[in-house]
Order: structure tokens, then C-alpha cells, then sequence
């Protein structure tokens, strides 16, 4: 980490860890810096670096961050994909202050807003935010500074930008800077997509010629290609960095919902790997665990509580009070502690994006952390009855399609004629609304939209579900954590090399998964599969499976079993491989020996294989909601049998 240069610390962000601690220099602690002073345009090479130390007190940038810098101060658009605790933002604020007036940042969540603003209205620079959280004479206030030019940053959410008379109002004067933060949010492709950041790409042109700085933790090479699209960033420069995480070990591990609070409380009784996130699948999830885990070390945080009760959670958590808090996915935006340790998926998250970005959290303070993910078929299952609740199928949109009108109509009777109940009706009319095909007034009233709404909405749709299938082939993926992570998002500098840490390069190391030797059948299979590839070379593992067990002597599970101990005895490579079929693109892994298995032969000596956790038997109502579980899913595949879905 580069030295300090002592000045007071200033816009490193607002959840990343700082860019270079401050010195305890004698009479700047609880000293604030005095206002601000713009720079006048910075045209040689080192006049950026004397503005990084000048105005956030830091001797030099941290990696990848320079030549961003650079690249936004010279006015080029950009999209830039770095992970949480990177330092992006400073990647949008030093541009901004070496540009002169005003950067106007688009923010999607109020407490990120709020947090930014206060920080750097701390480090002694003019900013101020506008949102649907502040008053009236508050946002007026803010509209009066910005006029005036007095303002270096002025933090808006996209809703902002579809109220009549605002976009003209920012135009009304020159912007230094225009950065989209969050920008996955834009992409239908994205794990968090705003349709009011949809509509940027048609507001952002009246606020040109200023340059676009597109940020992002978390976005694949397709979120990328729709970004740059979306935004209309004109020949954009991508910088794509920084997602290997040298001090993270990764673990997956099958472990049945009954089991789960048993092994969490195993995982975190010893005290090094405290704080720690719990990430679970519902609120009702949130309260069981953190039930279990103990009330004097562990509290719940999720939507459904009071704003006061979230707030004193989250602020004994981040104080080290509270050791760990169980929440879902409504908790870690923008929160700056650096020193969680460990990260708990309780359950299968919904994409591979949301889960590099909640485990992102860990370790930010550069020390060893930890990363566990527990999953089980039932996950995937609860995942598809999900996505079949909030992604209905066409013919209930079509229905609430038919019922609009070019003029407007009521809601209710909209509704109405539609047939449906007021939740299916308000989810379907949601995504009816997002492909356009519906157009929601400020009053209240609907109106028929477009009607291309239906090709766009089933690709979204199907794209979801393969969200759902990345994260569950991740989960059960052999080879090593990192580096599946690194290539899902397309890092251009990352070597492409095995962590080390995680349970496939490290499984003598692992936390939670147990192993035992194979069985005299299983190290027959082994066999088996291991001259299957030394005579054939590589195979996709389905057709390794098919045509080497066509007995039936091996069942697709254990076989899955088998291969990920090859994998980590290092006998075995499994990398992905795609093809084309109906258009689409399908994605399948293919295994192939080492040199260390060609070299081994048959010889089954030295792998190990997963070994079974047992629940604890399950008593009342325990015992009594997990028979529900099984019966509800078991109802839902009847249902789908019989529709031939």
C-alpha cells in the first residue's frame, strides 16, 4: 500500500476501504479541512498525481486507478468493472475535481447518497444530493446551489430524472462529469435491474458534451456489451480489473436446510472468524438463524423491520458490539467495515453476481477471510417456484395488455378485466411496465404501451433461469473458486491461475466440508473414468458419465462426487465449453487428465471424497415445516407435469 502523505483523508469512496491510511501526524485528528479550492484545468502528466495528494491526501494511486483517472480526465467515456473495496470511486471524483464544476453522480440507493455526500462534504469539499428522502425546501435548496455553480458533486437518484423540468434544470449549466454508479442496474442482463435506469441512455444526451464514467462491482461481459449500449458511451473504454482476491478462501459445501444452523454455529464458535454475514433466503430464514445462532451475538437484519430496529442493527454490527448479523440481500450496500471475516450463504443465491458481490465484503482489511456457500437441490428448487412467481408466464401479461386502452384507465379496472389477483397483477403489470407494454402515469392511471413488449420480456425471462443454472453449476463446479469467478467476469488482467485457498486447491483446509477414502466400488469408478480419459482424451462429463456407467453401476450425483475428488487430487481438469443449439447458447464442462493424472494411471490412492453431514433429527415444528417443504415442492412438479411444462 502506497504511503501517506499525512494530509486529512478525503473521497476515498463509499464502501471501499481507504485508498492509503492517513498518518497520525500531530493536529489533524478531529481537525476538518477548510473548503475546497477547484483546480484550473490540468493539462501535464503529474498535475492529476499532485491533485490526488493535494485534495485526498494520498501519496499515489492504488492499481488500475491511474490510468482510469486519466482516461475520464481527458473527457473519454468509460465503463469501469472493479470489485467493492477497489477504490472505484475515487476513479470518478479526482476526474471531476481536475475538470472543473460540477459531477453530477447517479446513485441508486439513498443511504449510499447519504453516506458519500456526508463524507465529502467532510473532507471539506461542496456536495449535495437530491432524492425522494429530503424535503422539498431541501432539494430546492440543492437545486439553487448547483445553479450558482457552487457545487464540486451533486448525487441524484435516476427517478430524478423523469420528473418533469429536472433534466432541463441541470442543463441549464455545464457538468464537469456524469458518473452512473451502480451501473448494472441499466442492464436487463444485470442482477439488479431499475427500469429508471433504463431511461438514462434518453435523458443523458440534452447533458453532453460531458463525460460518462459507468461504474460497477459486478457485471459479465454481457452486462458490459449493454451498459456501453444503454448509455449511448461513445467509443468507451472498458476497464475490467481486479476480481482475484489473493486473501479469500472459497468453500461450497452440500448441506441440507435442516443441517445449516448446526454448521453455521460450528463455522463461527471460533472467535477469529468473527464479525461475519450470514446471507439467508427469506426473512423468515433471517429469524430462524439468527434464533439459533443466539440473540447476545447475532441479530436479523431484513425489509421487513422498522427503519429504527434495521438502523440499530446495522450500527452495532459495524461498531463490533454485534459479532454477527444474519440479513438478506437488503443488507451490504455500501457498507464500509473492513474487518468481516467471514461471509455465510445460507442458501443458493440467485446468480453468480450477487454472490462475488456479497462475499466482496469479506476481508477488506487485506487479512484471510473466509467464504462459505451451503447448498442443496431443495435451493434450486425454491429458486424456480421464485422466478415462476415473479416472471409469470406471457399469456398473464398478454392478459393485462388486452385490458389497457390507448386512453388512460383505472388501475382497478384494469385489474378487473384481467382476471387476476391483486399480487399476480401488480408483479406481471411490473414487468409489462418494464418492456413497455404498459405506461404507469404519475396519477395512478394506465395506458397501452408498445406492443414489441413480449420478445424482449421472454428473453429476460429465460435469462434469469440461466442465471439460476450459472450459480447452481458454480456451486457444484470442481475446480477452483477463484479462478471460475475471475473468468465469469472477464477480467483482462488476471493470469488465469489456481487461488490456493479455496476447497478445490486447499481441501485439507476447508471449514466445513468433511472427507472420507472411497468405497472398493467407488475406487472401481475411479478407475473406470480414469482410463475412459486417458483412451479418449477429453469428454464432456455428461457423455463421461453416459457411456462409462451405461450399467448403471454410478448415478449421476455420486459420479459428480467422484470428479470433484479427482479434481482435487489434481488428476482431473474440468473447464467450460459451450455450443449452439436453437439459437441459443449452451454451456456444458468438459474433463480432461492432468499431466499428474496421466501420469497416475488408474491409481485411486490419494482421493478423497466428500463425506455426508447429518442433520440433527428434526422434533415438532421443525420437523413438521420441513414436511411441508417437501410437500409443496412435490405439488409444484405434479403441476408442471401436468401442464407439460
Amino acid at each position: 500500500m502506497p504511503a501517506s502523505t499525512g494530509k486529512p483523508l478525503r473521497g476515498s469512496g463509499l464502501a471501499s476501504a481507504p485508498i492509503a491510511e492517513p498518518s497520525a501526524k500531530p493536529g489533524l485528528v478531529g481537525a476538518g479541512p477548510g473548503p475546497f479550492e477547484r483546480p484550473r484545468a490540468l493539462t501535464a502528466p503529474d498535475d492529476l498525481r499532485a491533485l490526488l495528494r493535494s485534495a485526498f491526501g494520498f501519496a499515489d494511486f492504488r492499481p488500475f486507478q491511474e490510468q482510469v483517472c486519466r482516461a475520464a480526465t481527458e473527457g473519454r467515456d468509460l465503463l469501469l468493472v472493479m470489485p467493492t473495496g477497489a477504490g472505484k470511486s475515487l476513479c470518478y471524483q479526482l476526474p471531476g475535481l481536475a475538470r472543473g464544476g460540477t459531477t453530477l453522480v447517479v446513485s441508486p440507493l439513498i443511504a449510499l447518497m447519504d453516506d458519500q455526500c456526508a463524507k465529502l462534504k467532510a473532507q471539506g469539499f461542496c456536495a449535495e444530493r437530491i432524492h425522494s428522502g429530503r424535503g422539498r425546501a431541501e432539494s430546492r435548496a440543492a437545486c439553487v446551489e448547483y445553479l450558482a455553480g457552487r457545487l464540486d458533486f451533486l448525487f441524484i437518484a435516476p427517478e430524478r430524472l423523469r420528473v418533469p423540468g429536472f433534466p432541463e434544470m441541470l442543463a441549464k449549466r455545464p457538468l464537469a462529469l456524469i458518473a452512473v454508479d451502480e451501473a448494472h442496474c441499466i442492464s436487463e442482463w444485470g442482477h439488479d435491474f431499475r427500469p429508471d435506469y433504463r431511461l438514462l441512455g434518453e435523458r443523458l444526451p440534452t447533458l453532453r458534451p460531458a463525460p460518462i464514467v459507468a461504474l460497477t462491482a459486478t457485471a459479465t461481459p454481457d452486462v458490459q456489451d449493454d451498459i456501453v449500449a444503454q448509455l449511448g458511451l461513445e467509443d468507451a473504454r472498458r476497464f475490467i480489473h481486479g476480481f482475484r482476491r489473493h486473501n479469500l478462501a472459497i468453500e461450497t459445501v452440500e448441506i441440507a436446510p435442516g443441517g445449516r444452523a448446526d454448521a453455521i454455529r460450528e463455522l463461527l464458535a471460533e472467535r477469529a472468524r468473527r464479525p461475519a454475514i450470514v446471507y439467508a433466503a427469506t426473512r423468515k430464514n433471517v429469524e430462524e438463524l439468527a434464533t439459533a445462532l443466539g440473540r447476545r451475538v447475532a441479530a436479523g437484519y431484513h425489509a421487513g423491520m422498522d427503519a429504527a430496529e434495521r438502523e440499530r442493527v446495522q450500527s452495532a454490527f459495524l461498531s463490533g458490539a454485534l459479532d454477527v448479523i444474519v440479513a438478506t440481500t437488503a443488507f451490504g450496500m455500501g457498507i464500509d467495515k473492513a474487518d468481516v471475516r467471514t461471509v455465510v450463504h445460507a442458501a443458493l443465491p440467485g446468480s453468480v453476481e450477487g454472490y462475488y458481490q456479497e462475499i466482496g465484503r469479506a476481508g477488506r482489511d487485506g487479512k484471510r477471510s473466509i467464504a462459505v456457500l451451503m447448498h442443496s437441490f431443495v435451493d434450486r428448487k425454491t429458486h424456480e417456484y421464485l422466478h415462476d412467481r415473479d416472471y409469470p408466464d406471457a399469456s398473464v401479461l398478454a392478459a393485462i395488455y388486452a385490458a389497457l386502452a390507448p386512453t388512460p384507465r383505472d388501475r382497478e379496472g384494469v385489474r378487473a378485466k384481467a382476471g387476476l389477483d391483486a399480487e399476480s397483477f401488480e408483479r406481471a403489470l411490473e414487468k409489462l411496465a418494464i418492456h413497455r407494454g404498459a405506461v404507469l402515469a404519475l396519477d395512478g392511471t394506465l395506458t397501452r404501451g408498445e406492443p414489441g413488449w413480449k420478445k424482449p420480456y421472454l428473453v429476460q425471462r429465460d435469462h434469469k433461469l440461466a442465471q439460476l443454472r450459472a450459480i447452481a453449476r458454480y456451486a457444484e463446479s470442481h475446480g477452483c473458486r477463484m479462478r471460475a469467478l475471475v473468468r465469469h467476469f472477464g477480467d483482462q488482467e488476471d493470469a488465469d491461475e489456481r487461488c490456493g485457498l479455496c476447497d478445490a486447491c486447499a481441501p485439507e483446509a476447508s471449514v466445513l466440508a468433511r472427507h472420507r477414502a472411497p468405497s472398493a466400488a467407488e475406487q472401481a469408478a475411479i478407475a473406470r473414468i480414469l482410463s475412459m480419459l486417458a483412451r479418449e482424451g477429453d469428454l464432456a462429463t455428461g457423455r463421461l458419465h453416459r457411456e462409462g456407467f451405461a450399467d448403471g453401476a454410478l448415478d449421476r450425483r455420486n459420479f459428480e462426487h467422484i470428479l470433484g475428488g479427482l479434481v482435487r487430487a489434481g488428476l482431473v481438469e474440468i473447464d467450460e465449453a459451450t455450443f449452439e443449439k436453437d439459437g441459443k447458447e449452451i454451456t456444458y464442462q468438459r474433463a480432461s487428465l492432468t499431466p499428474a493424472g496421466r501420469l497416475h494411471g488408474a491409481d485411486a490412492s490419494g482421493i478423497s471424497l466428500p463425506k455426508t453431514r447429518e442433520a440433527k433429527p428434526k422434533r415438532g415444528k421443525a420437523a413438521s415445516a420441513e414436511a411441508k417443504r417437501r410437500a409443496f415442492f412435490a405439488k409444484q412438479a405434479r403441476r408442471k407435469k401436468r401442464v407439460g411444462r
